[in-house]
């Protein structure tokens, strides 16, 4: 039985070279404050709010690109190890107390101890909230990482999107960060990318706009924006107290 999931982070996942370039980014966009940095090569950065828990950290990457990835906090790290490698899970990193693992899609994500006690989500900010990560999955792949995915996370509501392509994970009440799983039009390796739920878009493109983004595309009801460290992401029409869209709340 896999470990129930205590608390996520979204790691928003960068060029090591521009690596401050993102932190004062995203610490700005999301009202946060940079922890002390951490590992070798000070590669590694947690975003406080105030009075809340931390659920977004940013890494500089030496390979690959710009992207994102999620963390998982439980209580017995080998239990939820052994429960993903059944369910077709690949193991990458085995340390002493945290693994990084892969996805049956190729996918990289992260499982370590719940030992902070976090339970108190970030709150909206102007009217945003960075909720979402969302994995960019070709269609001969999509069908069986779904199922991955709500096996391994079997407390977690699984969801028909508002389009047939999406699929939403939504966790339990508490926990601040949802998954969504798009089917791609084209067979490409899978990606993830940030999400952002904003009250009001036009505004917030605005805001991000002033401090360095750029507008990539415009969707039904999203827009494409690139940060000054080429990271995509998006900002979505969705509710940012609830995640959901105005008519599913």
């Amino acid at each position: 039985m896999s470990q129930p999931i205590l608390w996520t982070h979204a790691f928003i996942d960068r060029p090591l070279e521009l690596f401050s370039r993102s932190c004062e980014f995203w610490s700005t966009v999301t009202d946060t404050h940079l922890s002390e940095l951490r590992g070798e090569q000070e590669e590694f950065v947690t975003l406080l709010p105030e009075g809340a828990d931390a659920c977004l950290k940013v890494q500089g990457v030496v390979a690959g690109k710009a992207g994102a990835h999620l963390d998982f906090a439980v209580a017995d790290v080998p239990t939820f190890v052994a429960s993903a490698l059944r369910l077709g899970a690949g193991l990458v990193t085995e340390h002493a107390r945290w693994a990084v693992l892969r996805s049956p899609a190729g996918q990289l994500f992260c499982v370590g101890p719940w030992e902070h006690g976090e339970s108190v989500r970030p709150p909206v900010v102007r009217g945003t909230r960075l909720d979402q990560v969302c994995l960019d999955i070709p269609p001969s792949l999509h069908d069986a990482e779904v199922a991955f995915w709500a096996a391994l996370l079997p407390d977690w509501e699984s969801l028909s999107g508002s389009l047939p392509e999406f699929h939403v994970l939504k966790p339990p009440a508490g926990l601040p960060v949802r998954i969504l799983l798009q089917r791609l039009d084209e067979e490409r390796p899978v990606s993830a990318h940030l999400d952002l739920a904003c009250a009001d878009i036009g505004t917030t493109r605005a805001e991000h706009e002033r401090l360095g983004a750029e507008f990539v595309a415009e969707g039904r009801r999203w827009t494409v924006m690139r940060d000054p460290a080429g990271g995509l992401y998006c900002l979505t029409g969705r509710d940012p107290e609830t995640g959901g869209l105005p008519s599913r709340r």
